[in-house]
């Protein structure tokens, strides 16, 4: 989910809640500022989410270790 500082300053404990699920970006002036995301979800499966049918099932810490080699 995208929205701007101002919303997401405006509606904080709505954004926790969200973020429980999914992935928070934060713009200001039309800029990604950041990214606030859920610390129990570890980043392959972040990634798996982002990916969807595009990622393989088993993907793995290990297997992103070995891609980001050849990078």
């Amino acid at each position: 989910m995208i929205v701007t500082a101002a919303e997401f300053q405006q509606n904080f404990n709505k954004y926790l809640d969200i973020v429980a699920t999914e992935d928070v970006f934060i713009t200001q002036g039309g800029k990604m500022v950041a990214k606030v995301i859920n610390p129990r979800v570890s980043a392959v499966d972040s990634l798996r989410g982002m990916l969807a049918d595009a990622a393989p099932a088993e993907l793995n810490k290990d297997m992103l270790r070995e891609e980001t080699k050849f990078s």
